[in-house]
């Protein structure tokens, strides 16, 4: 038997030794086998973050894939966007980066790519039934190596130009980014201070996940007693980009996306740009003002790559810091080309800082979470939709969650994909209208659902 909750929405990810083990990714890897071989794929690019297990763990997905009859091509560890690039550079159309992303050191997981589509949702719970009923093919697929680095580096040095060289901190929380992005950045011109870009599993500075404020600490330090101009930052897979300005102002990802929005729109008239319920309702009307047609859509990794496939739209971007360049890349989320594509835009002024200021900006809380039991947020989120009063809201959102917009903010609820927990945001034209849109999320939530700890 499998353990079901390795099974995610949007990746496969669980404890080393005990919910995931070589011989579950050794299975794992035979049904992907199976299912590229049955969309006459016939190779597999695989990669591996610099987690402890990822090379065990890699060798057995690895070892599955050849055993469904399908070629295995181990590209070594790398940064998960490294990984997708090479489904395209090797022609093969498949890959899987070995990954715990964000995850606490003892987690690793795979991110999985058949025939140009990420799996998710259902193609991911049907991996596991596949594996349960037996139906897996068998055959003796050939395993090889390819060095995909010096393409990844010249395809980006070859489109991003910076019109000035920028002087930067780069932290890499001691994740896979560390041996790929100070190479790429000091090739495309900047001079860097680096932080913590000794690839380590152990992580032992700080958690690589510059989505948490806590953990951009360092970067803000070293611009304080520094010369450089803003610091970026990875997290532990490099498909995720943390910004922060030179008076330690954290630049979040939807405030990114407006920078990349008004750069792609002045090549892309009309373009429609893509973005998560989690994001600033000031994305609306930015990218309205600059042309292009905005389309809020699900949050996670996969869902926004479909939704990006689906509609042809140039560019997308997550909350979480994941952003989808389609125009002059492939579509693909990747922190290193996102960070390049930043520092050309910036590049273009003087001083960076008054660039990344100048956004629009509302007040906001970060991301917070009510932890439940397994199955407890959908079914809260569920009673919150049907039930829940909220006197003066102006539009329910219900694409994924429950978001109440209201005249001057909006306040957020919905089921995380991937853990038992249901994710709050709220935003506001000041502290006031912020405190009142909490207060009413107080009174729904405690309504529909009685004894719940709120974490605001």
């Amino acid at each position: 038997m499998l353990p079901a909750e390795i099974f995610k929405a949007y990746d496969i990810r669980g404890i080393v030794g005990k919910t995931l083990t070589p011989a579950i990714v050794r299975r794992i890897g035979q049904a992907l086998g199976s299912v590229a071989l049955e969309k006459n794929q016939r190779a597999i690019a695989v990669g591996r973050d610099g987690r402890l297990s990822g090379e065990e763990l890699a060798d057995a997905l690895m070892e599955g894939i050849c055993a469904a009859g399908i070629g295995a091509i181990d590209i070594g560890c790398v940064p998960t966007p490294v990984t997708y690039f090479a489904a395209h550079e090797l022609d093969c159309h498949c890959c899987v980066s070995v990954t715990g992303s964000h995850n606490p050191p003892d987690y690793n997981g795979l991110k999985m790519v058949i025939g140009g589509e990420t799996l998710a949702l259902d193609a991911i719970q049907n991996l596991k039934t596949r594996i349960e009923s037996g139906n897996l093919s068998e055959g003796k697929g050939a395993r090889r190596q390819a060095d995909v680095l010096p393409a990844y580096l010249e395809r980006i040095v070859g489109d991003v130009k910076l019109a000035r060289p920028l002087k930067i901190v780069m932290d890499c929380g001691n994740g896979v980014a560390g041996a790929v992005a100070p190479e790429l950045f000091k090739r495309l011109g900047c001079e860097i201070t680096p932080l913590f870009c000794e690839v380590d599993g152990h992580f032992p500075n700080h958690h690589p996940d510059p989505s948490k404020p806590e953990n951009l600490a360092d970067v803000i330090q070293a611009l304080a007693t520094g010369d450089a101009e803003i610091g970026i930052a990875f997290d532990g897979d490099g498909d995720r980009l943390g910004v922060v300005c030179k008076n330690g102002e954290i630049i979040y990802p939807d405030r990114q996306l407006m920078l990349f929005a008004a750069d792609v729109l002045s090549r892309v008239p009309n373009g429609e740009i893509i973005y998560d319920v989690k994001c600033t309702r000031l994305l609306d009307p930015w990218i309205r003002e600059h042309g292009g047609k905005p389309l809020m859509w699900n949050t996670g990794h996969a869902l926004v790559k479909a939704k990006l496939k689906a509609t042809g739209a140039p560019l997308a971007g997550e909350m979480s810091g994941h952003v989808f360049f389609k125009e002059r890349w492939y579509g693909f989320d990747d922190g290193l080309y996102a960070g390049a594509r930043l520092l050309e835009i910036l590049s273009r002024s003087p001083d960076a800082n008054p660039v990344l200021h100048q956004l629009p900006k509302a007040v906001s809380t970060p991301e917070l979470n009510i932890k439940m039991q397994e199955g407890e947020p959908a079914r809260l989120v569920e009673k919150l939709k049907r039930d829940g009063q909220f006197p003066l809201e102006r539009t329910r959102i219900t694409i994924d969650g429950l978001r109440v917009e209201y005249a001057d903010g909006f306040g957020l609820a919905r089921a995380s994909n991937t853990t038992p927990v249901v994710v709050l945001r709220f935003e506001a034209d000041d502290e006031a209208a912020l405190e009142r849109i909490q207060e009413d999320f107080r009174a729904a939530l405690s309504s529909v659902w009685k004894g719940l700890v709120l974490p605001f």
